[in-house]
């Protein structure tokens, strides 16, 4: 079995681990079923502010 030769810092651990991280996951979106906009999952429509058929923002109307 492997072993290291040096110690891993936790900042070089941590700065490796969130690499894995942030390119294994891919920005889930859905339509918005209101306005048909695209918006991400388990989230309010950024553009009429609903979800789940329910107001959650007021949006203004200048957009």
């Amino acid at each position: 079995m492997a072993t290291p030769k040096a110690k891993v810092s936790k900042s070089r651990r941590d700065k490796r681990r969130a690499q894995f991280t942030a390119r294994s996951k891919a920005a889930v979106t859905t339509i918005c079923p209101n306005c048909g906009e695209p918006t991400l999952s388990h989230r309010a429509c950024r553009h009429c502010g609903q979800y789940r058929g329910r107001v959650v923002t007021k949006k203004s109307a200048n957009g």
